[in-house]
């Protein structure tokens, strides 16, 4: 018999094994059994080719419709075009180069799968030589065909492949892997399948390759969705109780203290959500285990004031607070930005300082040898109270008094181990605050980050002014015209503008890629040092412009920063180097160039950082993307809303869901393969009570070693880290 250990060329032989594992990472029986069909296509119930994207690698199946032989103009030989449709009125051309022969076998009428990347030559879209399976009795076909034959009039497994390994060979060798394959014992405790009516795992395994009805299959599906949602809730319910009995040190509010004196010297009132989220914090940093806690908020929703207050409260319990941001140009307008809030409370021990107050420490990469000195012995002495800095504060040399808190800004633009390794400066573990002003859905939340308490600020302070966007068109030419025209009245009203490029450019390394047979080349990104010139020189011509892009050193760009806030310059060409942090409250227009090559989550962030002050925002979103296309629906969708959780929802469905688990980090298959994040809600929700309860009872699952074998397969150890670290 067969097992999930089992190496793939015992079953197939070493021919396709080293075939599966070059293409596909598939190794093992288990590798193998858990590569899940992506969708089922059904004789009669066809793909709809309308909806086909140029670039896109598909599977298809079709009816040939047409064929014909003509000679190529360039060089010797003929061309085979076969014209496939597939019902819904939609056809494809497929060409086969010196290759008539095929001519013999795909006739008019015969159904098969063709799968091949998307093309387009001469405004016709075609899949060059692509890989086909005919689904016939015919006694011609090979041995490949006729097993497809045997359950095409079934549900066909459509699965993810490769160039050289196409669905059908996948299909055929998963049909030989079932015929000998022995399941592993069912790792879900009996009482947990009772109590959700789930069928048993090898029954499961079957039926998603081999589904005998649609019912069947929604059965499998069900049960090897709640594997992967309860492994993974497992998991959060033994760090969430491991959290809670973890020691740490209270930092409890103090009556009279800074916090108190900058409360009362705020110029504005907080807003309701700012007060019940910092009741929230204040009462964590009060216990004496460690809050880890995840703010959310919109941008400009006043995540900062509420990270301030948390640090002062820790200050005033006799603790060090630092504030972790991912760039440079973040760090130094945090550091200015926190600054001016606190104003002389941030200065004790100067001479306009206030003697209750602390100081306020900077830490980068790029300050000189004296200012690092000072500040790190500051740092290490406790005089500085809040520290601000980048991933600086990470190596040796930074040593803390006593850390109590560590708030980190913009979370996802970090990786695990850094965040780590600032957390091990504490002799005790400190209270973590991680903020992200991209909104995250609430299944994605209770399954990712699920055992870190959330807060969620959804107001925006008062004064903000809305922001319009609108999306200009590569079939409208002249809106673009237009919404240079829009930038200079702006302008002229006395404001300021973005103009955002994908790159930086200049370098010479970005190419244009050569194009492959009949596929026209696509254009490198727009970049900040080729559009600046072309704008100074043409419709931006008598603005004060200026440039700004990670490359460029420290100090330039914090000038270039300085100047613009001051006024000093009309317009910044930039990359996203400004997406999160920076704070120009008289930039009321942003032109992002080529926004089709950015996420949606990226877009959501750039607008951000207009419409912050009094005027009201304007986001123009410049493409070259066609009605109809996924990247012009989404950039329609950001345009259409400035609700960060819908566009969250959005980004989500486009992307793979199973990179939140930190497969792309680790290099890994993600192990949600089937779970969907978004339409799951229910079933994860379920699995989270069952997982709790469970973990309880028993927290090193010791009673259920299949159980605790389960969750170490889909939650290795890296991934638990993962999680763990948030």
């Amino acid at each position: 018999m067969t097992t999930i250990d089992t190496p793939l060329e015992k079953v197939l032989g070493a021919k396709t094994a080293k075939a599966l594992a070059d293409h596909l990472e598939l190794h093992t029986a288990g590798d193998l059994v858990y590569h899940f069909p992506r969708r089922y296509d059904e004789r009669g119930e066809h793909t709809d080719m309308r909806g086909l994207q140029i670039g896109e690698q598909v599977t298809l199946l079709a009816q040939v419709q047409g064929i014909a032989v003509k000679p190529m103009r360039q060089r010797r030989g003929n061309m085979l075009e076969v014209t496939i449709g597939d019902g819904s009125g939609a056809t494809l051309t497929c060409t086969f180069f010196n290759q008539a022969w095929r001519e013999r076998e795909l006739r008019k009428g015969r159904w098969g799968l063709f799968a091949g990347k998307v093309t387009d030559f001469r405004g016709k879209r075609q899949l060059n030589g692509p890989a086909y399976q005919l689904l016939s009795a015919d006694a011609t076909q090979d041995e490949a065909a006729e097993e497809i034959e045997e359950f095409a009039g079934a549900l066909i497994p459509v699965y993810p492949a490769a160039q050289a390994v196409p669905t059908w060979v996948i299909a055929k060798c998963v049909r030989t892997l079932l015929d000998t394959f022995e399941a592993p014992p069912d790792p879900l405790p009996a009482p947990v399948r009772a109590n959700r009516n789930l069928i048993g795992i090898g029954k499961a395994l079957h039926e998603i390759h081999r589904p005998t009805s649609q019912e069947a299959l929604q059965v499998a599906r069900y049960r090897l969705k709640w594997d992967e949602a309860f492994a993974v809730q497992v998991t959060l319910a033994q760090r969430r109780k491991k959290a809670a009995e973890s020691p740490g040190r209270a930092r409890p509010r103090k009556d009279g203290g800074i916090l108190a004196k900058f409360d009362a010297g705020l110029p504005y009132e907080l807003t309701d959500g700012q007060r019940s989220v910092g009741e929230e914090i204040a009462a964590d940093l009060g216990r004496a285990h460690p809050m880890h806690r995840l703010l959310q908020g919109e941008v400009g929703s006043g995540k900062t004031l509420v990270s301030v207050r948390a640090m002062l409260q820790v200050v005033d319990a006799g603790g060090q607070a630092a504030l972790l941001a991912p760039t440079e140009v973040l760090a130094t307008q945090h550091f200015r930005g926190i600054s001016a809030q606190l104003g002389a409370l941030g200065r004790a021990g100067e001479i306009d300082g206030d003697p209750a107050g602390t100081q306020l420490t900077l830490v980068t990469g790029s300050l000189g040898a004296v200012a690092k000195r000072n500040a790190l012995a500051k740092v290490a002495d406790g005089t500085a109270g809040i520290v601000v800095g980048t991933h600086a504060l990470l190596y040796e040399g930074v040593e803390f008094r006593d850390l109590g808190l560590v708030v980190v800004d913009e979370q996802h633009r970090f990786g695990v181990e850094q965040r780590d390794a600032l957390r091990a400066k504490a002799a005790t573990p400190p209270h973590v605050l991680v903020m992200t002003a991209t909104p995250i859905p609430r299944t994605v939340a209770m399954t990712v980050y699920g055992d870190l308490e959330t807060s969620v600020l959804s107001q925006l302070p008062r004064g903000r002014s809305p922001i319009a966007s609108h999306v200009v068109p590569p079939e409208k030419p002249a809106f673009l015209d237009r919404a240079w025209r829009r930038l200079r009245e702006e302008v002229q009203a006395g404001h300021q503008a973005y103009v955002v490029c994908p790159r930086i450019g200049t370098d010479g390394t970005e190419e244009e890629e050569p194009p492959g047979d009949n596929e026209p080349a696509r254009r490198p990104p727009l970049a900040v040092m080729e559009v600046a010139p072309i704008l100074e020189e043409g419709p931006l011509r008598g603005l004060r412009i200026g440039v700004l892009h990670g490359k460029l050193p420290a100090d330039e760009k914090d000038a270039v920063m300085r100047r613009f806030a001051a006024g000093d310059l009309d317009v910044l060409v930039a990359t996203t180097v400004i997406e999160v942090g920076v704070d120009v409250p008289n930039a009321t227009v942003m032109v992002i160039m080529d926004a089709d090559r950015f996420g949606v989550s990226q877009l959501h962030q750039l607008r951000g950082r207009v419409g912050r002050g009094s005027a009201a925002g304007i986001c123009l979103l410049v493409t070259e993307s066609v009605e109809g296309t996924a990247a012009r629906e989404r950039l329609d969708a950001v345009a259409s809303t400035t609700d960060g959780f819908k566009l969250s929802e959005i980004d989500l469905e486009q992307r793979r869901e199973g990179d939140v688990l930190g497969a792309s980090q680790s290099g890994k298959h993600s192990h949600l393969r089937l779970l969907s994040l978004l339409r799951d809600t229910k079933l994860i929700t379920d699995a989270r009570a069952e997982a709790a309860e469970l973990v309880g009872d028993d927290p090193s699952l010791s009673k259920y070693p299949a159980l605790a074998a389960s969750v170490a397969a889909f939650v290795d150890e890296e991934r638990a880290e993962y999680l763990e670290k948030g």
